[in-house]
């Protein structure tokens, strides 16, 4: 069972990737320096911020995880969500918009950027293992397959406590999606555009959540997308040989397993410019 790619991550307007030899690949919109990646090495997870399609939104900031458990961050910094260089021992990252959360080997959590909402209040959090960042709320999974939530609650984005078995989380604008461990995807929160319609998806080795659209890669690579699809983000029927899926804003991406990267959606910001990545891996 998979849990959330390590090697894929979309954001508003960008998209990148981590190769096999732990270098990185960007493609897209940079005003904020959100792809100035290319001298990161020993790269093993990389996360993008992510944050709703809207005129006033756009600026993103891009996380590498190093295999020494450091740190690195590029992009944009206006509440310091790029301050993370004196991390340490940390296991996995997630980055959503204007923060970015660090998973330690203990299972405690970092994390920096904009509270305001209450997603970095995430000082109480014990024995995760998996973290994920919304718009405006953070996710995580417990060792025992428990789910908890901080941050905007508006449309119930953060009503995860029953959920039980679950393998992977990912947290979008105003919903949640989680994995189960028997291949069945919960969701909650805002259900207008349709991203939570994923009751009847079964085999899901894992999944993504953008603004307002869900996808999953099942089990025999083919893809699963619901919810709104005005960019063509969800137009990925096509799709075969899919190891890991990433959902950005309005735009998504796909991991072949012979390490190639497929697209679809948005590509105003040549986010969606991945036909020539090769050696994209899972960690």
């Amino acid at each position: 069972m998979l849990a959330n790619s390590s090697a894929l991550a979309a954001g508003r307007r960008h998209s990148v990737g981590r190769r096999c030899d732990g270098t990185v690949l960007a493609v897209g919109d940079t005003a904020a320096a959100e792809c100035r990646v290319e001298r990161w090495e020993d790269v093993v997870v990389v996360a993008a911020g992510n944050v709703h399609t809207a005129t006033n939104t756009g600026r993103s900031h891009t996380v590498g995880l190093r295999s020494d458990g450091t740190v690195l961050a590029t992009g944009w910094n206006g509440d310091g969500q790029c301050d993370v260089a004196e991390w340490r021992g940390v296991t996995a990252v997630a980055a959503g918009w204007r923060r970015t959360l660090g998973l330690l080997a203990n299972g405690r959590v970092l994390a920096v950027g904009r509270s305001s909402e209450g997603q970095c209040d995430v000082e109480s959090w014990r024995d995760m293992v998996v973290v994920s960042c919304g718009d405006w709320h953070s996710v995580g999974v417990r060792s025992d397959g428990s789910a908890t939530a901080v941050g905007n609650n508006r449309r119930g984005q953060c009503d995860v406590e029953g959920w039980r078995d679950l393998a992977a989380i990912s947290a979008g604008y105003l919903h949640t999606v989680g994995l189960r461990a028997d291949g069945r995807a919960v969701a909650t929160g805002d259900r207008v555009a349709g991203a939570c319609e994923v009751d009847a998806w079964e085999d899901v080795v894992a999944l993504g959540a953008g603004s307002y659209h869900t996808v999953g890669a099942t089990e025999s690579g083919r893809v699963l997308a619901v919810g709104d699809n005005s960019y063509g983000q969800c137009e990925v029927g096509d799709w075969r040989d899919i190891v890991a899926v990433a959902a950005g804003s309005t735009h998504t991406l796909g991991l072949r397993a012979d390490g190639t990267v497929v697209a679809t959606g948005n590509n105003d910001d040549r986010q969606c410019e991945v036909d020539a990545w090769s050696g994209i891996q899972l960690s």
